[in-house]
């Protein structure tokens, strides 16, 4: 039996469909067959993503054990761990910790669509601000998959990263890592650590999560 139900996938298919770009889209899924309980669930789900793209979305899946090389060069340490990028494009910022579930299963498909179409949806003025930073700049965004809020900031930190390659942009799903949610106190969600200096609860409009930034650098 698969992830997604009949009824969704061909929801999904009309989605891709009337939205896709003409940029092919590239994921690389990391995981691993020691310890990791949604590994095989993500894989699945992006499989089947992937059939119902009409070939525009392309899946590389690593093992994070075995493939330690990839895993190195991708930045990737824990599974399952999963980057988005158009094709052609050898490293991408925007990522996700944890299986993409719930409500952000919404956020995966609207990362697909922007990269697909070469552009994000932020407001000029925020867009040309944030092309404008020149130092690094790392976001996680804690997350559960049953809080409605998450998707926005995790959609707003995913789409500073397809702007500028100086930003990485990580979604961490808290439950799955409860190391990451113990070191970084989450004790709501969506929570926000930029550049390990500057934290916030809450989903903020993307001129203040900018704001946010720009007091972190």
């Amino acid at each position: 039996m698969g992830i997604l139900a009949e009824s969704d996938k061909t929801e999904i298919a009309s989605i891709f469909s009337r939205e896709l770009g003409p940029n092919r889209v590239r994921i690389v899924n990391f995981v691993s067959d020691e310890g990791c309980e949604y590994c095989r669930q993500t894989n699945e789900l992006l499989k089947e993503l992937a059939e119902l793209s009409e070939k525009r979305i392309m899946l590389d899946t690593y093992n994070l054990n075995k493939e330690k090389e990839k895993a190195l060069h991708y930045r990737v340490d824990r599974v399952p761990g999963i980057i988005i990028s158009s094709d052609g494009v050898d490293i991408s910022n925007v990522r996700y910790f944890g299986i993409p579930a719930g409500y952000e299963f919404r956020s995966l498909l609207d990362d697909i669509i922007d990269v697909s179409n070469g552009k994000t949806r932020l407001s000029p003025s925020v867009r040309d601000k944030v092309k404008k930073i020149t130092v690094p700049v790392t976001i996680k965004v804690f997350v559960t998959p049953t809080c409605p809020y998450c998707p926005s900031a995790v959609r707003t930190a995913h789409q500073f990263a397809m702007e500028n390659n100086k930003i990485t942009a990580d979604m961490i799903e808290s439950l799955e890592f409860p190391d990451l949610a113990k070191k970084y106190s989450v004790m709501a969600v969506p929570k926000v650590v930029i550049n390990e200096k500057v934290e916030f609860e809450g989903a903020v409009p993307e001129n203040i999560f900018l704001w946010k930034i720009m007091e972190a650098v």
